[in-house]
């Protein structure tokens, strides 16, 4: 025995030796081929399908076996390095790799559809990527401005919509959910964005979400999401300042000028500086605007400001820690309707003006932990506080504060899984004249795992949601297996899924369905308010409504010698169950509940708007975009041009039982078709660029603008307006910059060229010509 013993023993260690005496080390460190920055958590993989990843400082090492190997490094965002190494027994082996930028569109980097990164061209739904030049060039006063130049996107009020997904809803609630650094800034009170609120001057990129996602954003995601990335500093220090001024020049129609012979101007200036200093990172900005506006009585003036620090810790691997923060000072007028249809068109009519001092501020503090197992944890927090002070009318006066925090896990393993988990909670106050007084308080959890097999990729999300206002929580129905009963639960329950399959090199196929909901917002529920003839009822009982959206697509990459982007076609469907939408009727002043008109005869009073769940809705279409960047005959060339078609449905309408013709299925504040395209080239010092918005006709609006006496109390002479002049539109803006010495730039920008005369929604004529010149520098 003790033989034997000694015999498997001297085996053993000879085998162990033989193994520790095949390995060499490779040892080496791994930058950004341009700016030599180092690059943390490059993926490191052998051909035995071992490896490692960098760390915070771009350095590795790794054992490998002696003789040929072949080695990968692979980093979101950079071209793919292989290369084949011959090592020796026992012989260190050091590499320096510099890796370089993807230059393809469609492999840019996205983090809102799964809350990690990924490429453009692996996501399982439709997204579109905004950078900061593209707003910089457009001489940018507010964030809306820039979105509404995505293809597939409209902004009616400051509201939001996706594909047709929203219409006009008086300012209040958004089927699209708005985040700044994956963080909502929807107002607690509202549910609403006020774009000017965002940072234009501190941009890294904004990523759109078309199509419901709730099972990750949640409420208020039904429709999509819009993410706006903040910049962090590279190695070298940057700042940036612009100044702009502007004026509107006379509509084509001289009757609706009321300014005389002084044109009314606007000007801003913005500032950015970003830096490390040791292992803190800083970014700072500062905006400043004024507008006389084109139309009487709204004008504006305002000042943000913004800061960013992020520390890395030297001692403790992988963590990193900050805090973000912005705030703003407004002082405006905001233009609701007209006094009438040819004089008073740019005048705001009689008690509709609302002069209000506000402030919006948010300040995030945040931790992030990866460690060298492919963990990573997130804790995001978020503090939102808004105020409102209306000057002459104290009743609307609002303040609202919010608090969010939110953990996310995520687990990255390589060639096999990824995996996103984590939960979020917010609770908000709300003290108003407007609506009263309230509470509310949201808890969720949420998960989702992304696999990729070889060309497939594969998505499945899911999410449980409580909310409650006040004592009233939020219940859902849930189907039981085993029985035609249902099971209240005080959570609402959604899921996602998606595929994308890498058909060709360049050819991506996905489809996915998600499904959304959105919890009704307290301005929704509770505002009671008259802005001269028009009434708004408060709804204390209505209800979430809840959709889905389901969609199939095509990515091809596209290379005309020198210039390669993408063309990206996709057909959706997307339904809505219990859909709120303000609605005109008659209401009891005391319960809030519609007269029925054939038991009593409504008073003037009793006339109004209120929110209120319709019904079930459905639009179907197609959305067609086309993106590049490049050279085309010698001359860096931009483009982006995008198609979409909608058919937006109220299922509840009948048709058939309408024996007049004048009912409409179509949903309100909604067009068929639209179009928008942007292109720029450049040549030399001298860069020129042009861009088009189009609507078709506006099928259907709110039927009581249009019936007598009630729609010429509320709007004089809009009737006569719309008949004449609904029937789509196309507006061109047009732009050139030429560069200076020393970093500099002079841009002048002539919006809406042909002055065309335009409306979105009733009793809003949009701007008339208007041209702007801007100097910026950059250090």
């Amino acid at each position: 025995m003790t033989k034997f013993f000694c015999i498997f023993l001297v085996i053993f260690l000879i085998i162990l030796q033989f193994i520790y005496a095949q390995k060499s080390v490779i040892t080496g460190k791994v930058t950004d081929a341009a700016n030599k920055e180092p690059l943390y958590g490059v993926n490191i993989i052998l051909s035995d399908k071992t490896g490692t990843a960098t760390d915070m400082k771009g350095t590795f090492s790794l054992k490998a076996k002696p003789g040929n190997n072949i080695i990968g490094f692979y980093y979101m965002g950079y071209k793919d390095f292989t290369d084949t190494i011959n090592l020796t027994e026992g012989q260190p082996f050091a590499m320096d790799i510099r890796m370089e930028v993807e230059s393809k569109v469609m492999k840019e980097i996205v983090v809102s559809g799964g809350k990690r990164e990924q490429k453009l061209s692996d996501m399982t739904i439709s997204m579109e990527v905004i950078k900061p030049q593209q707003i910089e060039n457009r001489i940018t006063t507010s964030m809306e401005n820039a979105l509404n130049h995505v293809p597939g996107i409209d902004i009616m009020d400051d509201q939001p919509s996706i594909r047709g997904g929203g219409g006009y809803c008086f300012g209040a609630g958004s089927r699209v959910m708005v985040l700044v650094d994956n963080l909502p800034i929807i107002a607690p009170d509202a549910g609403d964005v006020k774009w000017d609120f965002l940072p234009v001057e501190n941009i890294s990129q904004i990523e759109v979400i078309k199509g419901a996602a709730s099972a990750l954003f949640g409420s208020s995601a039904l429709n999509g999401v819009i993410n706006l990335r903040t910049a962090f500093p590279s190695s070298e220090p940057l700042t940036k300042f612009s100044l702009y001024n502007g004026l509107y020049m006379n509509p084509e129609r001289k009757e609706l000028v009321w300014w005389g012979n002084t044109q009314p101007l606007f000007s801003g200036a913005n500032f950015f500086h970003s830096r490390k200093i040791g292992s803190l990172d800083l970014v700072a900005g500062i905006h400043a605007f004024t507008n006389d506006g084109y139309r009487k009585d709204e004008n504006e003036e305002r000042a943000r400001t913004n800061v960013n620090l992020r520390y890395r810790n030297k001692k403790i691997y992988g963590l990193t820690y900050g805090i973000n923060s912005n705030f703003m000072y407004n002082d405006k007028k905001d233009f609701f309707m007209w006094e009438n249809d040819s004089t008073g068109g740019y005048t705001q009519m009689e008690g509709a003006a609302a002069p209000l001092e506000g402030t919006r501020m948010n300040v995030d503090p945040y931790v992030n932990y990866f460690d060298r197992n492919g963990n990573r944890h997130s804790l995001n927090t978020r503090y939102f506080r808004t105020e409102n002070d209306f000057t002459v009318d104290n009743e609307k006066d609002n303040k609202a504060t919010m608090f969010y925090g939110e953990y996310q896990y995520q687990k990255n393993l390589i060639n096999i899984l990824n995996w996103t988990a984590g939960f979020s909670g917010t609770y908000s106050v709300i003290d108003a004249n407007l609506y009263g007084d309230h509470y509310s308080s949201n808890f969720a959890f949420f998960s989702q795992f992304d696999k990729k097999i070889k060309n497939l990729s594969l998505s499945l999300g899911l999410r449980a949601e409580y909310y409650r206002i006040d004592s009233t929580e939020t219940m859902s129905n849930v189907n039981m297996l085993v029985s035609d009963d249902t099971l209240k639960l005080p959570v609402i329950p959604v899921f996602r899924s998606g595929l994308n399959y890498q058909l060709l090199d360049n050819t991506y196929l996905r489809a996915s369905f998600g499904q959304g909901f959105r919890f009704p917002s307290i301005a929704e529920k509770y505002t009671s308010a008259s802005i001269s003839a028009l009434r708004i009822f408060p709804n204390p009982r209505l209800e979430p409504e809840r959709g889905w959206s389901a969609e199939a697509g095509i990515m091809q990459g596209l290379k005309i010698s020198n210039w390669n982007g993408y063309i990206d076609i996709a057909g959706f469907w997307t339904e809505y169950i219990n859909m709120m939408e303000f609605t005109f009727g008659p209401y009891d002043t005391l319960t809030y509940e519609p007269i029925d008109t054939s038991k009593e005869i409504p008073h003037l009073y009793n006339l109004g708007f209120q929110a209120r769940n319709v019904g079930q809705a459905q639009i179907t279409g197609v959305d067609i975009t086309l993106t590049g960047k490049g050279e085309i005959l010698g001359l860096p060339a931009n483009i982006m041009v995008g198609y979409v078609y909608i058919n937006p449905i109220d299922l509840t309408v009948n048709l058939e039982d309408d024996t007049t013709g004048e009912k409409s299925n179509v949903l309100k504040y909604r067009y068929y078709h639209s179009a928008k395209g942007d292109i720029e080239l450049n040549y030399k010092k001298l860069s020129a660029g042009i861009s088009f918005m189009f609507n078709s006709r506006m099928v259907n609006i709110d039927e009581i603008f249009l019936q007598e006496p009630f729609g010429e109390m509320i709007l004089p002479g809009f009737k006569d307006y719309r008949e004449k002049n609904n029937k789509g539109y196309v507006i061109w803006d047009y732009r050139m910059a030429y560069r200076l010495p020393g970093n500099s730039k002079v841009t002048v920008i002539v919006q809406n060229i042909f002055n065309k005369e335009y409306m979105t929604r009733p009793g809003d004529i949009r701007p008339p010509r208007n041209i702007a010149i801007q100097y910026s520098l950059c250090f």
